[in-house]
């Protein structure tokens, strides 16, 4: 993750790959759907929140982390007791780990549901709605629950320059979450052009192949010692 007006590295997402014997590294997407329909996935979410706490420890303290919440392990009951575990063993400040909810994964609220946000709220964790613009590109979720980043879907960020319509609606995304409190991030970022115009329409961060392509975390340590030295892009 990588201010837009700075230009300087203040974040990473965790991302999960799982090392195949023949097949090399696959994508979360290809192999989480079957993982989530068992509690096999709050062991693993357990596992990345610890990992991820873990190793950040070992970055400055104004650098964070992000990583996707399942839905299972949000209604597990057990999540705050997984934060706690994570960020007692590491040591670090509450407010260096981002957890990524999407907006449909609110679409059944509950009181359970709601408990466990405003927990996780207490112990200091933020809450990011993740993948805006995909689906429902509704704001209410922002309004309703303690969210402190709307992330921008690519699918909106890759149109931003080429459909007027969807340059419009991030306009007002972006408005819109900064005037809730929350800082905008926009995925998905490839190009220049997106890199300016999305830089021009204030969001205030972005991530994407245009910083760099998802990398193990030693060799991203080694990358983000280099950013700190100077801009990753300099800007007028």
């Amino acid at each position: 993750m990588v201010s837009l007006r700075s230009g300087l590295a203040r974040g990473a997402e965790a991302v999960l790959r799982l090392n195949h014997s023949r097949r090399g590294f696959i994508p979360a997407g290809h192999f989480l759907a079957l993982v989530e329909q068992s509690d096999v996935v709050i062991d693993i979410g357990s596992w990345m929140i610890r990992t991820a706490c873990l190793e950040l420890a070992q970055f400055p303290d104004h650098f964070s982390v992000s990583l996707a919440l399942s839905q299972r392990h949000l209604k597990s009951g057990v999540l705050v007791r997984h934060l706690l575990q994570a960020l007692n063993s590491s040591g670090i400040a509450p407010e260096r780990l981002e957890l990524l909810l999407t907006e449909a994964m609110l679409l059944d609220d509950n009181e359970d549901t709601s408990f466990a946000l405003k927990a996780v709220q207490g112990l200091g964790v933020r809450l990011a709605l993740n993948h805006f613009g995909a689906s429902y590109a509704s704001l209410v979720p922002l309004k309703r629950l303690p969210f402190s980043s709307l992330r921008l879907d690519k699918s909106m960020t890759q149109n931003f320059s080429r459909d007027p319509a969807c340059a419009a609606m991030i306009h007002a995304a972006i408005e819109a979450g900064h005037a809730l409190g929350c800082s905008v991030l926009a995925d998905g970022v490839e190009t220049t052009a997106q890199y300016e115009l999305l830089r021009k329409a204030l969001a205030d961060d972005g991530q994407g192949s245009f910083f760099g392509n998802a990398i193990p975390s030693m060799e991203f340590a080694e990358m983000f010692g280099a950013l700190q030295k100077k801009p990753f892009i300099f800007t007028s």
